[in-house]
């Protein structure tokens, strides 16, 4: 995997990677796109939903909409690491919970490498909303 980084001006990065771009914004209104710590925080989220929504499917759950939000908390000194991240998971559909508990469970303990990366200094805890209500059994 090759990426990089340019300095387009004032608080403006754009960062490639294989021909796809994202905007990076360090000032602090980020009005024109996210700040490099939230875009991991971002990815955290895309991560673990690829691998939750996957095994869900293989399950053969009905799920139909899926958001995973997150709350950090960050070290109060440079380089203010992560430190707490609380995910939570809203699955809709016809989900049974013992599916979307193995499915984030799986997700959070083998699949997701961003989780894996970041639980080297971050405590990552989670839990699961099925607004819809589980199947009838």
């Amino acid at each position: 995997m090759n990426v990089y980084s340019d300095w387009k001006n004032d608080s403006i990065y754009e960062a490639v990677s294989e021909g796809n771009k994202i905007v990076f914004d360090t000032d602090s209104a980020h009005t024109h796109g996210a700040s490099p710590v939230q875009a991991v925080l971002m990815a955290l989220c895309a991560c673990t939903s690829v691998d939750v929504v996957s095994i869900l499917k293989k399950k053969r759950q009905e799920i139909t909409g899926l958001r995973v939000s997150a709350e950090a908390e960050r070290a109060p000194d440079p380089p203010q690491v992560f430190t707490k991240i609380m995910l939570t998971y809203t699955i809709r559909g016809k989900v049974d919970r013992r599916a979307a508990e193995d499915a984030v469970s799986l997700s959070k303990n083998k699949y997701c490498s961003v989780s894996k990366m970041l639980e080297c200094k971050a405590e990552i805890s989670y839990e699961i909303a099925l607004p819809d209500g589980e199947p009838e059994a």
